[in-house]
């Protein structure tokens, strides 16, 4: 997974100040508009959507993904659509 974030992001979209589920909406969103093989990075600083949210959506959807804890309260999560 660790290549995720060092082939850099397609996309990004900052989703600081927002909390579940439209962290979860907002993710779903721009990955609908990207194309298949690419990553979109997600900088989040609503933990349950880091930790978990963004994450289970993830896994369920059978997308590769990488979460950093870039500092405390705030992430960045990448994610290559299959």
């Amino acid at each position: 997974m660790g290549d995720l974030r060092s082939s850099g992001p397609d996309h990004t979209i900052d989703i600081c100040g927002k909390v579940c589920p439209h962290t979860l909406v907002l993710t779903k969103r721009a990955l609908g508009s990207l194309d298949s093989g690419k990553v979109l990075k997600v900088i989040c600083d609503h933990q349950p959507a880091a930790e978990d949210t963004i994450p289970s959506y993830c896994r369920r959807q059978g997308f590769e993904f990488e979460s950093v804890k870039v500092r405390e309260g705030l992430w960045e999560i990448y994610i290559r659509k299959p």
